[in-house]
């Protein structure tokens, strides 16, 4: 499945895996949240309810475009920069054309939505 995100005239797509917490985000979608930056290697947006964690576990491969879901904060983190897999960290997915829209800092509203 994929998905459509659009901030600061950026739009782009994701494409999801196939776990419970994509679903259950899938499942939220369509959603305006803010988009802000976080450390210099992400960008965050919270979500109005917590994402479902089962099956989730540790994932190696991180790399910027990363999707994730951060559950501790019950924030989407969008990952711009090298990561690690960190205690709570659920991956989402990948953006489709990497990670250089994210590049873009400040705060902006977020659109997410399911591409038709």
């Amino acid at each position: 499945m994929r998905i459509r995100l659009a901030f600061a005239d950026q739009d782009f797509t994701a494409t999801l895996e196939d776990n419970p917490s994509a679903r259950d985000l899938l499942s939220m979608l369509p959603l305006d949240l803010t988009i802000d930056d976080y450390s210099t290697n992400e960008k965050i947006a919270y979500l109005p309810r917590k994402l479902t964690e089962e099956g989730s576990r540790p994932f190696g491969n991180e790399a910027p475009g990363d999707l994730c879901y951060y559950a501790p904060w019950e924030n989407l983190a969008l990952f711009h920069g090298s990561y690690r897999w960190s205690r709570g960290l659920i991956r989402l997915g990948r953006l489709d054309a990497g990670p250089a829209l994210l590049l873009v800092r400040g705060e902006y509203p977020l659109r997410v939505e399911i591409l038709s």
